[in-house]
Parts: structure tokens; C-alpha cells; sequence
């Protein structure tokens, strides 16, 4: 896609904090910096953790905006997309970036002097329909507004995976200028260890759509603990999927990113049986750690692990009881899986994220370019 256009020099990118969104900020911020662009990080949703400020102290010269305003999933949001669009446009006439990068849908419509991109990580109401198996109720229809007008207003729009483009297409009908740009995590973060006798998952625990629970039901039967790593309360307090701490099922709670690569390079299996990921993340992590595989048979998830992980359906609780059975029965089987794993992990590399998006950044610029330059003539 290059085309002779320049790089941007300075992005203005926002953030939320509140799960993997932050984990591609930082990776992706890291990334840029190397390639001599400077990254203005606005982030929203809650205030930054100590561990989210030394995360984002090791990019050189980055600057941090920090703000808790509601994410537009949130309860209630409305207010605060409004204010922290104002907030928005204040941050681009103070830093004057060459690229606004929107990790959320509802800015997109905001006169932004630059050009604008989109990225669809997820979205409520495919989740709603891959989770519930229904379309979302009536009372979301103001976010799928705010989410169609989003899209339709950018100048670009990315997703990190095909199905997750297929998602925005099916729910907010067709994107005139898209691309997907598959995450990448660095290798170097998650390096595998002495595998030892347990099962892992990790995530936003309290999502229904990581399918927890299901892991919780089965793992009195299984010969090897499961345990569980993260945020275990959604936003508002509630506890999600409720699985209580038992002899097998063991919970970590939420911990540091140091902490998450320990386990993960010491565990023989890593299991997420999810009903909607739209790119996992954690399952990239856990492949660089060399895991055997265990997810859920959805669209996303075939599309980047094929062969590379075992699939079980998320609603058949037998079919993974089965799978994490035979993985942990047979030592040269779940050998294999591992290594087929951190094999297709190591394809998902921070650099070929990175040039995705400056390609989409260079075309973005030089259609801006192009736009001046006609509107010039005409004038």
C-alpha cells in the first residue's frame, strides 16, 4: 500500500485501560517509537495502574493523557463520550498530530483535523449475538448508532482479524476503506519454561464470552488444577460467570504482566473455550510460551490457530473435558501441540503489526495530500 507518502511524525492515539486494548496500545506504541514516530497516548475507561505506568515508562518519549472518562460499553456512557470527545479535540489543537488513531468507534465522527482511523477490536452487539445467541436488546440501540456513524466516518477502518471485519460488516453494514491487521505480541516477553502439571486461562474473567465457567464445572474431574488469572468483577461490581474457588479450579486473581508470562511459561496447557474473541491476545501469549492449545471452535479463532490448537464447541462441557484429557494423558501428543502452538505464535510478530499500520497511515496521509492539493486547484 505505500505510495510514496511520508511517515507520520506524531499519532495521537487513544487507549482504554481496561484489558487487551492497553496490552496493543503499548505494544503498538513501542513499535512506532522504533520506527521514529511519536506517540500521544490519551486513555480512558479508569486511571492508569502503577503496573500500566511502568509499562508505558519503558517507550522513550512518550507522552501520557490521562483521563477515566466511561468507555461507550459501559453503563450509562453517553455524557462522558461527549466530554471526552471535547476532551479529544483540545488534545489534537494542543499536540497537532499527523494521524488520530481511535481504539473505539463513537469519536470517529468527531471533525478531527486529521485524518481519522477506526480499530475494531470488538463490539457489543456481536458479542451479544455470539454470547446470548440473540440480537441485542433495544436498549443498545444508541450504541449501535454511535458505533455505525463511528465507522462510517473514518477515514480508515482496521480489525485484527477477518471475522471480526465480517462482524462490523454484519452489524453495521459495509466499510468503504478497511484493511486487517493482525496483533502481534514481542517473543522475547514470553519464553517458555519447565513445563509443569496444570492447566491455565487467563482474561477479563467476569466476560461470559471467555466461557470460564465452563472450565470451572469441569475441573473436579480432571486429574491437573486449573487456575485462572485476572480481573474477576465487571466495571460495575457484578461477578460474571461466579465460579467459585474449588480443590481444582483455583483463582490468581488479576496480576502484573511479569507475572502472567511466569505462569505461562510454565504451563503445559492453556484453555479459553471462548464464545467470542475476536483475536485473543492471551492465547498469543500463552502460544509463545509454548502451550498446548485448548479454544473455543469459533471463526476467529480458526482463522489464526487452525491446525495449531485443539477446538472444542463452547457449549459442549464433555468435548473439552475430553480434550484437556487427552492432552494431559499423553506426554508426546501435548509435546506436539505445544510446539505447533509457539510455531504459528511466532508468525504474529510486533513488526509485522507495526507495518500494517504504516502502510494504512502512509495512505491515509497521502489521500489528505491528494484532497488538499485538488481543493487547492479548484480554489
Amino acid at each position: 500500500m505505500s505510495n510514496g507518502a511520508p511517515l507520520p511524525e506524531r499519532i495521537l492515539m487513544t487507549a482504554d485501560t481496561m484489558g487487551g486494548v492497553w496490552t496493543y496500545a503499548v505494544e503498538l506504541s513501542h513499535m512506532l517509537w522504533k520506527h521514529g514516530i511519536e506517540v500521544v497516548l490519551a486513555t480512558m475507561g479508569a486511571p492508569l495502574t502503577e503496573e500500566q505506568w511502568k509499562e508505558i515508562a519503558r517507550i522513550p518519549d512518550i507522552k501520557v493523557y490521562e483521563s477515566a472518562f466511561k468507555l461507550e460499553w459501559m453503563e450509562q456512557p453517553w455524557d462522558d463520550i461527549v466530554s471526552a470527545g471535547a476532551w479529544l479535540l483540545s488534545l489534537e489543537e494542543e499536540i497537532d498530530p499527523d494521524i488520530v488513531h481511535l481504539n473505539g468507534y463513537a469519536h470517529g465522527v468527531l471533525s478531527f483535523r486529521a485524518p481519522k482511523l477506526v480499530v475494531g477490536h470488538s463490539c457489543v452487539l456481536s458479542w451479544w449475538q455470539a454470547v446470548r445467541n440473540e440480537p441485542a436488546p433495544g436498549e443498545w440501540e444508541t450504541y449501535r448508532e454511535a458505533v455505525t456513524q463511528g465507522l462510517h466516518a473514518a477515514d480508515f477502518v482496521i480489525a485484527p482479524t477477518h471475522a471480526m471485519l465480517d462482524m462490523l460488516h454484519l452489524q453495521y453494514g459495509p466499510i468503504v476503506r478497511e484493511m486487517v491487521v493482525p496483533n502481534g505480541r514481542d517473543p522475547e516477553l514470553f519464553l517458555p519454561g519447565i513445563k509443569e502439571p496444570f492447566v491455565l486461562t487467563a482474561g477479563r474473567l467476569w466476560d461470559r464470552a471467555k466461557n470460564v465457567a465452563a472450565l470451572h464445572r469441569i475441573a473436579p474431574s480432571l486429574s491437573w488444577p486449573v487456575y485462572s488469572a485476572g480481573e474477576e468483577q465487571y466495571p460495575s461490581g457484578a461477578d460474571e460467570h461466579g465460579a467459585a474457588r474449588t480443590d481444582n479450579f483455583r483463582r490468581l486473581g488479576r496480576l502484573s504482566a511479569r507475572a502472567i508470562a511466569s505462569w505461562l511459561a510454565r504451563a503445559s496447557i492453556y484453555a479459553l473455550p471462548a464464545y467470542y474473541e475476536p483475536f485473543g491476545l492471551s492465547i498469543l501469549e500463552a502460544g509463545l510460551s509454548a502451550c498446548a492449545l485448548v479454544l473455543g471452535d469459533i471463526p476467529s479463532l480458526r482463522e489464526i490457530w487452525d491446525d495449531a490448537a485443539l477446538f472444542v464447541h463452547p457449549d459442549d462441557t464433555e468435548m473439552l473435558r475430553e480434550a484437556l484429557k487427552a492432552l494431559i494423558r499423553d506426554d508426546s501428543y501435548r509435546a506436539a501441540m505445544a510446539a505447533k502452538a509457539r510455531m504459528r505464535a511466532l508468525e504474529f510478530t510486533p513488526h509485522r503489526m507495526v507495518s500494517g499500520y504504516l502502510a494504512v497511515y502512509q495512505a491515509m496521509m497521502a489521500e489528505k495530500r491528494r484532497s488538499i492539493k485538488e481543493n487547492t486547484v479548484c480554489v
